[in-house]
């Protein structure tokens, strides 16, 4: 009985956090862009210190990263027209999630894709005992490949992989036999993203 109420609490819980995370999923405008002359005023709301803002060209190269100082509203002119011309992305990356709007530059004239503006949710992982729970959203049933690695002595070694597909709420457990005598690592790779847990 006692492990009924336990489980009965974990879905709970799973499911509370999936809800707050689907109502974040659903607000619009995650990038507020304001376009002058020359400068372009971003504003995004609802930031944490330490989220992690950057502009990344498509090959993925970080051209500009700032870790948000303080929580709240955040603002900051940026002179776009001196990059050149080509694609980019706004990035915002927060503990659960990570937010995108797309740009191109051209002669000078910048310009934001709003309608590929995307949420990435991260794959959340919690350890009890030799148990590891992982759940990830994806709004897009987009896959998810987990591979598991173990570090006994001589560095990791992949003991077991999977890929999740056509699912919006994936949720999974791992049970972690020799624990106390190594050290397992998970990646995650979803939606072009890999994501790294380690487990001691």
């Amino acid at each position: 009985m006692k492990n009924v109420i336990k489980h009965s609490k974990k879905g709970i819980l799973m499911v509370t956090m999936f809800a707050t995370l689907l109502s974040f999923a659903n607000d619009v405008a995650l990038f507020k862009i304001k376009n002058d002359a020359k400068k372009t005023f971003l504003t995004l709301d609802n930031v944490k210190q330490g989220n992690l803002l950057s502009v990344k060209d498509l090959n993925g190269m970080i051209l500009f990263k700032e870790f948000i100082q303080e929580t709240g509203t955040y603002t900051k002119g940026f002179d776009l027209t001196e990059l050149p011309d080509g694609a980019y992305i706004f990035e915002l990356e927060k503990d659960l999630e990570i937010n995108s709007i797309p740009f191109t530059v051209t002669s000078n004239v910048v310009l934001f894709d709003k309608e590929n503006e995307k949420t990435i949710f991260k794959p959340v992982t919690r350890i009890k005992d030799d148990l590891v729970y992982v759940s990830k959203l994806s709004l897009n049933k987009e896959p998810l490949k987990i591979e598991v690695y173990f570090n006994a002595y001589n560095g990791y070694e992949l003991v077991f992989n999977e890929t999740i597909e056509d699912i919006k709420t994936i949720e999974r457990i791992y049970k972690l036999d020799g624990l106390g005598k190594g050290a397992y690592k998970l990646v995650f790779h979803s939606e072009g993203r890999q994501f790294t847990k380690y487990i001691n």
